[in-house]
């Protein structure tokens, strides 16, 4: 049986503050505590669907067994007054919230389902910002663009660009490569603009004439090779563009709201207008 899942609902339920039913909902006792019908319900339904195994008598007798062993550790802690301690206190405060956010969440994104026409229209806009070319390309990277000026002097002279990428460049992705890249897009790839910008901008064979600074230092970059990019059908890609627009629309909506909120944060200096 798939039981990891289903034993991870469990400890996830446990965690939830107790709030103890009348017998008649029981489906077992703890030193006359009971171990509610419900919650043994709950979990079966949580990892049927999480596995697609139905649930049996089998399951049902570990949940309950499992549930049991979680009660026994329950009064104990209560005994022992952790529960009373405010680290506990507030782990409890917290995790009651993040479930009612997540449940919040998900009935969010239940009622604002993302149509087929939405992720038609998001396949044209991702074919549209990845572009028409792929490009192969290496690069060494250096601390100052003083060190970067010398390096292009070298590579004039005839020095092989792979030979210094190896000795010199920082990047530890493609250093032991000879700054190889390998092929890619600049925008799938999620370059700095100034990297992507300098590689665009250059012929097959070339290499950059002046040092490009980005974030992480300063680049020289020779472009290999170019070639019409081959871009993934949609029905391969469609169920990320799919999760891509549910969380736009979510994190628009959550905008909205940060937007009618009144906001104060104690001890924060307040922005004049």
């Amino acid at each position: 049986m798939k039981f990891l899942k289903m034993m991870l609902a469990i400890a996830c339920f446990s965690a939830l503050p107790h709030a103890y039913a009348a017998d008649a909902d029981a489906i077992a006792t703890v030193n006359g505590k009971p171990i509610k019908k419900t919650w043994v319900e709950f979990i079966l339904r949580d990892a049927e669907a999480r596995t697609g195994q139905k649930a049996n008598d089998g399951m049902k007798a570990a949940v309950v067994n499992e549930l049991v062993g979680s009660e026994l550790a329950f009064q104990e802690a209560q005994k022992a007054g952790i529960d009373k301690q405010p680290d506990f206190i507030a782990s409890e405060e917290l995790a009651r919230r993040k479930l009612l956010v997540n449940a919040f969440l998900a009935d969010f994104i239940r009622k604002n389902p993302v149509t087929e026409a939405e992720k038609k229209e998001g396949y044209e806009q991702y074919k549209k910002e990845l572009g028409d070319k792929e490009y192969n390309a290496r690069h060494i990277l250096v601390k100052t663009d003083t060190e970067a000026k010398t390096i292009i002097v070298d590579l004039k002279k005839g020095t092989d660009f792979a030979k210094i990428a190896k000795e010199k460049s920082l990047d530890p992705n493609s250093k032991e490569k000879g700054g190889d890249l390998g092929w890619f897009a600049p925008a799938a790839a999620g370059l700095p603009k100034p990297f992507a910008d300098a590689i665009t901008s250059l012929k097959k064979g070339e290499t950059t004439t002046e040092p490009v600074q980005s974030q992480f230092g300063w680049h020289v970059i020779k472009l290999i090779d170019v070639r019409a990019l081959q871009v993934p059908p949609y029905e391969k890609i469609k169920e990320g563009i799919e999760r891509t627009i549910q969380q736009r629309k979510l994190e628009k909506y959550m905008l909205s709201l940060k937007d009618k909120a009144k906001i104060e944060v104690v001890g924060a200096e307040k922005k004049t207008p």
